[in-house]
């Protein structure tokens, strides 16, 4: 399965955003069980993060990303990218 990456930037308050951080690690696990393999996490020094996970095509990706929370939630503004791995 090919590699997406999300890349976040946060486009509101710090309290606002806080409110839907449970619920993305909750849909992260959700796509881990699920098998995307997916991981996130945040920038240390600037505000924003990254999302990878496995997806079956850019369409799929999209679909996954549109349900995130932070999205949903219009928390964050995002670019997605297929990311090829050239070496594991």
């Amino acid at each position: 399965m090919p590699w997406f990456v999300k890349i976040e930037r946060g486009v509101v308050d710090k309290p606002v955003f806080d409110r839907y951080v449970a619920a993305h690690r909750a849909y992260v696990r959700q796509l881990i069980d699920q098998g995307h393999r997916a991981k996130t996490g945040y920038w240390g020094e600037l505000g924003g993060g990254m999302m990878i996970f496995e997806a079956d095509s850019q369409a799929i990706a999209q679909i996954i990303i549109a349900e995130d929370p932070l999205i949903k939630n219009h928390c964050v503004d995002y670019e997605l990218h297929e990311w090829k791995i050239v070496e594991e």
